[in-house]
């Protein structure tokens, strides 16, 4: 996500921070590309306006002027406006009821993905320790109630069913009570969209509200929908009212618009943001985080946190203990791979990690499909060449590269960074260091050179 932006947000601040002394003009320069960036990615022509008069009040100041490295200086300005913009430090969190449950209303077109984000939701509730039931009150899309149903029962979840010829509102409200008698703590409703905005629409959400009676109401909006998105968003707030926003599809928009957009255009914060079709990819929306991955900043505590939802502490600490014994082989990198893969698409991943835009050149190809293809590799192998890689010889890479479907120049290539991953976890040792995130492998150095 915001792959496009930020690259040109970072190649115009790059020009900057070299500089030791700004002027008007140079800051007048820079602040040119960013506005053109910010519009090529489809956010509001207002929103761009007042967050380039801010920075440009606070870059001709003393605060940026008479720092030892102003260009640095302006980029945290930046980063502070951006963070401004989206909402602020931390994150929106959801009402919460003083009576359970809490029920929360999900709203929004047709293919915006609110079916499964109810469901990834509801996830997201039952890990943070809740009991949640599902309301399937979309009885307008074919097929809903079943997706529905069929992601619930994945999750473990209660799905409330409509009965044969019942309306939406009354599911609702009969939802509602199971919940209650249920002794749940959360209660998600999905309901119908359509393709455009319209009053049969409107009108059904209106009495399903009225019947549900929600504690919040969330507007699921596809974020590659583009500046389209506020007059969607305008709608909703206007007939139902809107507590906050759910981005789907943010792993698809290199341009991020709608986020940036979003607070500033509908007044409505975004609470949740949508990065995949899998149920585990949905992230609650922290501003500040944003903003630090927009400028290429990294999402350390993000990361951190992906680690270890993602990752199983056990065999973590078990892999630990095997590198420790026997060294780092290749069994070992095989183990990594797979623990990264478990954290979701690679460059997600890798837009965490701080300064990825400066290693663009050597992350190039950094995708899910080379982990997959190396992966192919390292299982073509041997327990005992995985174990001992040096017995790998010239023989040896061909069968490895037939069997993986794959080249000797990519076996070749795999087996270099093998070499150079090892080489640096042995300096990391040397150094008596340890820069791992918890959970995960002894240090970032350990992820593969991709």
């Amino acid at each position: 996500m915001f792959e496009s932006l930020g690259e040109k947000l970072q190649g115009a601040f790059k020009r900057l921070t070299g500089q030791g002394h700004l002027t008007e003009a140079n800051i007048d320069q820079a602040l040119r590309e960013v506005r053109l960036a910010l519009l090529e990615a489809d956010v509001n022509y207002g929103v761009v306006k007042g967050l380039l008069d801010k920075v440009r009040a606070r870059a001709l100041g003393q605060e940026v002027l008479s720092s030892l490295s102003p260009g640095q200086v302006l980029v945290k300005v930046v980063h502070d406006e951006l963070e401004a913009l989206m909402g602020g430090a931390g994150s929106v969190r959801l009402a919460h009821a003083s009576l359970p449950p809490t029920v929360i209303l999900m709203a929004g077109l047709q293919g915006g993905g609110k079916t499964t984000t109810a469901a990834k939701l509801a996830r997201h509730l039952k890990l943070a320790g809740q009991k949640v039931m599902l309301a399937a009150c979309d009885l307008q899309r074919p097929a809903a109630v079943e997706q529905l149903a069929a992601l619930g029962q994945a999750l473990g979840i209660a799905v409330h069913i409509a009965k044969p010829g019942q309306k939406a509102p009354e599911a609702a409200a009969e939802a509602r009570e199971a919940a209650l008698l249920a002794g749940c703590d959360a209660l998600i409703v999905d309901t119908a969209g359509r393709l455009a905005v319209d009053e049969a629409l409107m009108a059904e959400l209106k009495a399903i509200k009225a019947a549900a009676r929600p504690h919040e109401v969330l507007l699921v909006v596809d974020a590659m929908a583009g500046r389209d998105f506020a007059n969607t968003a305008k709608s909703f707030q206007e007939a139902v009212g809107v507590d906050g926003l759910v981005l789907t599809k943010l792993d698809g928009d290199a341009r991020g618009g709608a986020a940036l957009s979003a607070l500033a255009v509908t007044g409505k914060p975004v609470k949740f943001v949508g990065t995949g079709e899998k149920l585990e990819a949905l992230e609650a929306f922290y501003p500040d985080r944003m903003a630090k991955r927009i400028l290429g900043m990294g999402d350390v505590v993000s990361l951190v946190e992906k680690v270890q939802a993602s990752v199983d502490q056990q065999s973590a600490q078990e892999l630990a203990g095997r590198i420790a014994k026997e060294g780092f082989n290749l069994q070992a990198m095989l183990d990594q791979l797979r623990q990264v893969k478990r954290m979701g698409p690679l460059q997600d991943v890798l837009g965490m990690l701080p300064g990825m835009g400066a290693l663009k050149g050597a992350a190039q190809g950094a995708d899910d499909k080379s982990v997959g293809r190396m992966e192919a590799i390292l299982l073509s192998m041997t327990p005992k060449e995985r174990r001992l890689p040096q017995v790998i010889d010239g023989s040896r890479r061909k069968r490895i590269a037939k069997g993986s479907g794959t080249s000797v120049e990519e076996v070749n290539r795999l087996l270099r960074q093998y070499e150079q991953m090892k080489k640096m976890m042995k300096m990391m040792r040397k150094g008596g260091r340890r820069h791992g995130l918890p959970g995960m492998m002894p240090g970032m150095g350990g992820m593969p050179p991709f």
